[in-house]
């Protein structure tokens, strides 16, 4: 778990007001480095860890922090959300028998031919989803 004060500290950075919820879900979600997590993963690790948050205040929290640039918001299927602690420019695997998101580094996909941005816009990120089935879906892919 995330220390308190690094808690504190990274809800301070973000313009975020440090109320209780937010820093127990802080202290859980950034305290066991890079991952993804649904509202429902994170809401059953509160409860384990004692934390008294509902499901709908879980929601709100992820999207504000999502919002604040603490998390990544990885849809799947349009029903389904992965909240990534990994901000930077990446790619996903998604192991679909198991339900689970792994990183892809930057480097490893190259996407060319994009069309040209309307006017008065820029392209602020491209996500990819590789999904995978069968196999040794619990191994990292080996790139080429």
């Amino acid at each position: 778990m995330l220390p308190f004060c690094d808690a504190l500290d990274k809800l301070r950075t973000a313009g975020l007001r440090p109320t209780r919820q937010r820093l127990s879900l802080t202290q859980i979600l950034f305290g066991q480095g890079n991952r993804h997590i649904t509202a429902e993963e994170l809401h059953a690790e509160a409860q384990a860890a004692k934390a008294d948050v509902s499901l709908a205040t879980v929601y709100n929290t992820l999207n504000q922090f999502t919002e604040a640039g603490l998390l990544r918001e990885v849809a799947i299927e349009g029903d389904r959300s992965y909240f990534d602690t990994n901000t930077s420019n990446h790619f996903h695997y998604y192991l679909e028998s198991e339900g689970r998101l792994l990183d892809i580094e930057g480097d490893d996909i190259q996407v060319i031919g994009l069309p040209q941005a309307p006017d008065g816009t820029e392209i602020d990120r491209i996500d990819v989803i590789v999904r995978l089935r069968g196999g040794n879906a619990g191994k990292r892919p080996e790139t080429t």
